[in-house]
């Protein structure tokens, strides 16, 4: 080994044992930090960057694609339940072109289109319009599945088919499938765009034809049923909510908050009727749209024999001889009469009748006129008295136990709350302050082991070998052989006993590390006779 190797070793060697105990800890523990970062980092730097593959896989094609990667060598990781597979950066366009060459992901596309293209010459007529029905339901699934909050949408068609021997043709129908995701529910605007999505990509399909059912069996949308917003139920508990939300609005404002409660109960018409009606008018001075005369006269010019029979049919002769006259007309006229024909459709779910109620404190309403108040109400809420409304405000004592007792109990909880912060914060003060004494005292303890064992090295130069008959220093020599010391110069102390100096830097290390001393007196006494 070199020698620089063996002389860096050896002070590090050196170095480390005047450590002590905590110190080496903490060596320990801070090497073991940076090791653990280092691999940590590395590990990251290292790692490939992942891209997705394929995402929306069904379980098979998940299966077959794994299988394939596995086959390749290629890692892959697995996200979105197992529908999104996911590779490095550097295989992935790779990788698609292979798994697309082996047919993989089998049915990623749902169908749609696309199977058009595997049609032959010697189709049907009959596999024609089927294999065209399901890409029709194959495209709708997609566009249906590609909202926010569906995971996996379902269409079938119900298109009939075109003969002459029908004089009426059916509508068509759609049913339509939907899975949601984890937590998500589709709102009523989602409901009604999914219905005009796929009824406007049926020709001849209205958006009553469309049926719309999720995965917990909930219908949505019923066939020949119409877009409201809800069930008849919700639309209903929609518009009591709507209405005493705006009267409590103004109540609040009025009374103050919490001084008053409102309760509404509405019922609503969801009869859907049709009206028909006629109506004439005929303005004046209007001129005739037809109009047809028709006149006879008639004037006799010969005598008549005239007379009265008298008995026995013996005719009585007047002696008078006159001539006849015959007149007569008719008038047919068609007057010009405005026609008015409407007909009317009434959409259910017109208000029939509602009521409302309305408690307000007593203390609240001691300076309020309740006249003023109800006619100010009735407005807000669109109270009708011909239709059969009604209202009520009454002024009552309101109780308020329960509003204190939980006012009592949310300030006993904030108290609570800060005495166990308080608590929390004193603990944690505490639990640092001991961390920082006991770091300080390690500190000190090492700054004063370095001290005690830091050496100071003084370079006195070469010294030369003294002869026993050389006298270099020119002093001379005494009796004892040794050089005689100048004259004039005191003479040099004697040194101390060796046995002495020992026991007084065993007294001083026992003074000032008497744990470890106490240790190494009991390791004397535990070892065998012959070791000591």
């Amino acid at each position: 080994m070199p020698t620089q190797v063996t002389a860096a070793f050896g002070r590090f060697t050196s170095t480390l044992k005047q450590f002590t105990v905590a110190q080496r800890t903490l060596a320990i523990i801070g090497l073991a930090v940076l090791l653990l970062g280092g691999f940590a980092v590395a590990n990251w730097v290292s790692k490939p960057t992942m891209s997705p593959l394929f995402t929306s896989l069904s379980a098979t094609d998940a299966s077959a694609v794994v299988d394939q990667l596995t086959s390749e060598g290629v890692a892959y990781q697995l996200s979105d339940g197992g529908s999104t597979v996911l590779v490095p950066n550097d295989k992935l366009y790779a990788m698609r072109l292979k798994l697309a060459a082996a047919g993989l992901p089998a049915n990623a596309d749902g169908g749609g289109y696309s199977l058009l293209d595997s049609m032959g010459m010697s189709t049907s007529e009959f596999q024609q319009q089927i294999t065209y029905q399901r890409a029709l339901e194959g495209e709708l699934a997609k566009t249906v599945g590609a909202l926010q909050g569906v995971d996996a949408a379902t269409v079938k068609l119900a298109i009939p088919q075109d003969t002459v021997f029908v004089a009426t043709k059916a509508d068509p129908t759609a049913s339509v499938f939907i899975r949601t995701k984890a937590g998500v529910t589709l709102s009523t605007d989602q409901v009604q765009a999914i219905v005009h999505l796929v009824s406007a990509g049926i020709e001849g399909m209205k958006p009553t034809d469309v049926a719309v059912i999720d995965s917990t069996g909930k219908v949505l949308s019923t066939v020949g049923g119409e877009l409201t917003s809800g069930s008849d139920g919700q639309q209903t508990g929609d518009y009591e909510a709507r209405v005493s939300a705006a009267v409590q609005v103004l109540l609040d404002q009025v009374v103050g908050v919490g001084k008053s409660a409102v309760t509404m109960n509405a019922v609503l018409d969801y009869d859907k009727t049709q009206r028909t009606s006629e109506t004439f008018t005929a303005a004046p001075n209007t001129p005739a749209l037809a109009s047809s005369k028709k006149s006879e006269t008639y004037t006799g010019n010969g005598s008549t024999a005239t007379g009265v029979l008298g008995p026995d049919n013996i005719a009585v002769p007047s002696g008078n001889s006159t001539a006849g006259t015959y007149a007569s007309a008719s008038e047919d006229v068609t007057n010009a009469v405005d026609k008015v024909t409407e007909l009317t459709t009434t959409a259910p779910g017109s208000v029939r009748r509602q009521s409302l109620a309305v408690a307000i404190d007593a203390k609240a309403a001691a300076a309020i006129d309740m006249t003023q108040l109800t006619a100010m109400l009735s407005a807000a809420a669109g109270i009708d008295a011909a239709r059969g409304d009604t209202i009520a405000v009454q002024a009552i004592q309101f109780d308020t136990s329960a509003a204190q007792t939980a006012q009592d109990a949310l300030a006993a909880a904030d108290a609570q709350s800060a005495k166990d912060a308080s608590a929390s914060l004193v603990k944690q003060g505490a639990i640092a302050g001991v961390i920082l004494l006991v770091v300080l005292s390690l500190v000190v303890a090492g700054a004063r082991r370095s001290r005690r064992s830091r050496r100071e090295s003084l370079d006195i130069g070469e010294l030369s070998r003294l002869d026993r008959d050389a006298d270099p220093l020119g002093i001379g020599a005494g009796a004892d052989g040794l050089p005689a010391l100048p004259a004039g110069m005191a003479p040099v102390p004697a040194l101390p006993d060796a046995v002495a100096v020992k026991r007084a830097e065993i007294s001083a290390l026992a003074d000032e590390q008497p744990a470890e001393v106490a240790d190494l007196l009991r390791g004397w006494l535990a070892a065998p006779s012959g070791r000591r």
